[in-house]
């Protein structure tokens, strides 16, 4: 990998294994754009709908979000709203993956979840990561961070591994967890979210 050049950096992530994090903290010491919620900004602009309502499909296979929308669309019986246009997920998939590739076509960046990595498979300089770990430290990093019980915590973490393996299957035909696919695996169970930073700008020198 040049980072003389245009590069990107694609990390897929287990919720709770701090993928997010190693993602702004690469970002960061390179000096590079960090893409997440500026996905979701754009594609939010593209369809004239607010940030908030598309972070309830982030990375998800709608199952209740026509019937969400369409509950608040004619607002109540004193109030009228018009109805809003609602992207299928076919539709949001292909506005995030134009906003993805004219992305890493522009700049330098570490992109985060959405089917990155494939999306941008055929892209000359670019590294391919997935961040994991076991359930335990995940549930632990969930606690802290969200300030939820065990419980909850791991229910939070079953239905997103659900919802993003379903999601990237849909989308690319393959396991979301299949290491294969991906450059490098990082355990944050086994190696520090800060020690896996160190070794990711290693691999890169």
């Amino acid at each position: 990998m040049k980072t003389d050049s245009l590069f990107v950096i694609t990390i897929s992530r287990q919720l709770g294994s701090g993928g997010a994090y190693i993602g702004q903290q690469l970002a960061k010491k390179l000096n590079i754009f960090y893409a997440d919620r500026e996905i979701i900004h754009k594609a939010a602009q593209q369809f004239s709908l607010l940030e908030e309502e598309l972070e309830l499909r982030d990375e998800k296979i709608s199952s209740y979000w026509q019937s969400f929308i369409q509950s608040f669309a004619y607002g109540t019986p004193d109030t009228y709203i018009p109805p809003q246009v609602i992207p299928t997920d076919h539709t949001l998939f292909e506005a995030e993956k134009e906003i993805i590739e004219r992305i890493a076509k522009e700049r330098s960046a570490v992109i985060i979840g959405r089917c990155g990595s494939y999306i941008l498979r055929e892209h000359p300089n670019h590294l391919k990561i997935f961040i994991h770990s076991d359930i335990t430290s995940r549930k632990n990093r969930i606690q802290k961070l969200y300030n939820v019980s065990e419980v909850a915590a791991e229910k939070m973490i079953i239905k997103s591994d659900k919802e993003r393996s379903l999601y990237y299957y849909a989308f690319t035909g393959k396991d979301w967890i299949d290491a294969r696919q991906y450059d490098i695996s990082l355990d944050t169970g086994k190696i520090s979210l800060d020690k896996s930073i160190e070794l990711l700008i290693k691999c890169m020198e």
